[in-house]
Parts: structure tokens; sequence; C-alpha cells
């Protein structure tokens, strides 16, 4: 009989690699005004960007249902590997992608950021 053992990694490997991931979580209000304008610079260039900048793994911008009157929400959820590396995206490239954003859309947006630790992850089969 083959063995499949250090072939196939240990749970406890996957589960490690998935506990050290980061999930950055930007959630913005705009003004319906400036929506599709604000929609598309997002596609073409901010979120493409971050994603340049080596730091995350991928991103997911998603319109959130049920918005408050006023404006229209949506949330940019960016996966990264470690803590590390959002360290290094803080360090190293936040600040001057966030300087550029707020100068373009200064008083059209409000914007709050989540840290989220992925625990554990679960998939269909």
């Amino acid at each position: 009989m083959r063995s499949w053992i250090g072939i196939i990694p240990s749970d406890r490997k996957i589960k490690s690699t998935i506990q050290r991931m980061i999930l950055y979580n930007v959630t913005v209000s705009i003004d319906p005004a400036v929506n599709d304008e604000w929609v598309a610079y997002m596609r073409e260039k901010h979120i493409p960007e971050v994603i340049e900048s080596g730091c995350f793994l991928e991103a997911r911008f998603c319109r959130v249902n049920g918005e408050e009157e006023g404006g229209m929400t949506y949330a940019t959820t960016y996966l990264c590997s470690s803590q590390e590396m959002y360290d290094h995206y803080e360090a190293n490239h936040a600040a001057a992608l966030r300087k550029e954003f707020n100068e373009k859309w200064a008083g059209k947006f409000a914007a709050f950021r989540t840290f989220l630790n992925v625990v554990e992850e679960f998939k269909a089969k």
C-alpha cells in the first residue's frame, strides 16, 4: 500500500497558513452624483494599483445591499498572505494611494477600514 504522508500537506499546515491570512476590507459610501466615475476609477486604477503593490493576493469589489440614504456603498476586500505583508503595504504603499484617493474624491465619500484574521476557511466539496 502506498503512503501519502509527505505528499499531501497535513491539516495542521493548511490551517496554519490560513490562520496567518488577513482580510483588509475598505467600505466606502460614495456620493451618487459621482458613483459611475468613482466605480470606473476603482476598477481601472485604484484596485489594480493596490494589487500591483505585490502585497495582496486578490481583491473583491462588492456593492453593499441596503445602504443608507445619501450614498451608494461598496466594500473592497483584499486578501493578504500575512500580517507582515500587510505591514509592508502600510509602510511602503498605503500613504501615497490614500493621498491620491482623498484628493480626488474629497467631500464625496465616507470610508472605514476593517481588518480580519482568517481563522478557518470552508469550501464547497
